[in-house]
């Protein structure tokens, strides 16, 4: 693995804040069961995760994360229950789970919630004990933090803590690391020399615990620990433009893409669904014109393509807008002229009359005069991994998420097509983002450890580079810097009402498609289908969802 990417520096990234929104509450019953490592604690929190009445609020898209949200926030809280989603209760009967399995993938069976309290209750009881020891009078031969005067942890004082920390488990020492990060992030002068130092302490721990070549959550801890280290130097802005300095090759980059692609459905659930859907809207259309907005190498329109040809009475016209920015050039070793060539080769070999239109830039940038809307023409839009990437209300007051939309509702499409992440990390405050992210990637490093060997260097470069990067980034940045923005189809279902979409129903077709990705792979992987939407998940995580609208 190359250096460390928690470079020193001392500029302190800009934080930009919420604003501050009236908060209005629509709610809906959600058809996922909340999870919780410790199932017995649930009552006590004031939730009852075996009901199906369960609901979860989203708040308005000015507003803050979701309230009903059973994160909890205390030092003593250690049992990661974010918003995550059952996929084996209130959905499709595709598949039956004991609910005694679900936490696999979060805890193993031997996992004592007691202990994990008491653990980490002891571990922060200590930091506390020290807490007056370490905030002696400033003094010229201190250490400085961002202009704040610190005190080094003596020989004693820093055994002391390792000592406490040593019982607690790597997930334990991740959620404690972060929560000291936070305290150093946001509290007062005094509290912050306490917490920088002692975060300095645990940091260096959890390195000697985490590894690129261990298990999934060793794996995913050595990212986490760069974030968490970037964070606490305020340099996550630095850090994260520095990666995208230091990308492979643009060949190189495309194998490990290909790598992922390969291994896990993530991408081909997304593209497979949604042509389905596609196709289902332009059955008896003669001249289409799909806009995809993050059309990358293509690859998406290759069997939409195919399909069209064997048509009954011969293919439609069919003309694709493919909007993208440098960063997808980058991994393509070239710009839309490729994109272009590839399609307009496959088209012609199956007989499609075909046009293609390249609009290189991001989709922030995008305006109508862009895409080239004809009349005449039966629009697709789709929207592949890439909403999510758009700054809203809490970053600009551009709101590119939202203007988008609106954009792409004023030209009448058919047929509008999601594909997102299943987590909670826009708005949330820190702490509750590292829990979510923590969650939400020990699922997919877990999937991809199923059918990859833990000395693979290949798959260290393939997470390094595709899932690594975003973890960073989530964890470090903030404001304009932080690029990875998550949100749970209920909020989007949100935006899209807002923007004037209504949910167009999923076919039976397009599950079917959809579980036909999933027979080449682990039987981890679970369809279900709520919300008039399909969901992707691994064991009982869902991770991904996709959607219709119109």
């Amino acid at each position: 693995m190359k250096e460390s990417w928690a470079l020193q520096a001392s500029a302190k990234s800009s934080i930009v804040d919420n604003q501050s929104m009236e908060q209005v509450k629509p709610s809906r019953v959600s058809t996922f069961q909340v999870l919780n490592d410790d199932p017995t604690q649930s009552k006590s929190r004031g939730i009852d995760v075996s009901s199906p009445a369960y609901t979860e609020e989203f708040f308005t898209l000015e507003s803050t994360p979701v309230t009903g949200d059973p994160i909890s926030n205390s030092s003593a809280a250690v049992s990661i229950s974010s918003n995550r989603s059952d996929l084996s209760s209130h959905c499709s009967q595709s598949y039956a789970s004991d609910l005694h399995h679900s936490c696999d993938y979060t805890c193993d069976s031997s996992f004592d919630s007691s202990a994990v309290i008491d653990n980490e209750a002891k571990l922060m009881h200590a930091l506390w004990m020290l807490r007056n020891d370490l905030l002696g009078p400033e003094s010229g031969d201190s250490g400085s933090f961002s202009g704040v005067t610190t005190h080094p942890l003596s020989s004693a004082r820093y055994n002391k803590i390792l000592e406490m920390a040593a019982p607690m488990d790597l997930k334990q020492l991740l959620v404690a690391c972060a929560e000291t990060v936070s305290e150093a992030d946001s509290n007062s002068s005094e509290d912050r020399r306490f917490a920088f130092s002692a975060a300095e302490v645990l940091l260096d721990m959890l390195g000697r615990r985490v590894s690129v070549y261990g298990d999934p959550l060793q794996r995913l801890g050595a990212y986490v620990l760069e974030g968490l280290k970037a964070r606490l130097l305020s340099s996550g802005s630095i850090i994260y433009k520095k990666l995208n300095c230091n990308e492979p090759a643009s060949s190189e980059l495309m194998s490990y893409m290909h790598v992922l692609y390969e291994i896990c459905p993530y991408y081909k659930f997304a593209y497979v669904s949604a042509n389905a859907v596609i196709r289902e809207a332009m059955v008896n259309e003669s001249r289409i014109h799909v806009i995809d907005f993050q059309i990358a190498q293509g690859s998406q329109w290759v069997s939409f393509i195919q399909s069209l040809s064997s048509r009954p009475g011969g293919p439609p016209y069919l003309r694709i807008t493919g909007v993208d920015d440098l960063e997808s050039a980058h991994a393509r070793g070239g710009g839309l002229e490729l994109v272009c060539q590839r399609l307009g080769s496959v088209a012609e070999a199956c007989g499609v009359p075909f046009e293609f239109h390249g609009a290189g830039m991001s989709g922030c940038e995008v305006h109508y005069e862009n895409l080239k809307v004809r009349k005449g023409e039966s629009l697709a839009v789709n929207f592949p991994y890439i909403l999510h990437h758009m700054p809203d209300e809490s970053v600009s007051t551009t709101n590119h998420r939202d203007r988008l939309l609106r954009l792409v509702k004023n030209l009448s499409p058919r047929i509008v097509t999601l594909s997102e992440q299943e987590s909670n990390t826009n708005t949330s405050s820190f702490f509750q983002r590292f829990l979510e992210t923590l969650d939400f990637y020990t699922a997919i490093f877990e999937s991809i450890d199923a059918v990859r060997l833990r000395d693979d260097r290949q798959r260290i470069s393939t997470e390094e580079h595709c899932v690594g990067k975003d973890i960073v980034n989530i964890i470090a940045c903030e404001g304009i810097d932080r690029l990875e923005r998550h949100e749970l189809l209920g909020k989007w279902r949100l935006r899209l009402t807002m923007a004037g979409f209504s949910p167009v129903p999923l076919n039976s077709s397009v599950s079917n498609t959809a579980r036909d990705v999933l027979r080449d792979y682990s039987k981890n992987y679970r369809i279900a289908e709520a919300n008039g939407a399909l969901y992707l998940g691994w064991k009982n995580r869902a991770l991904y969802t996709s959607s219709a609208w119109r």
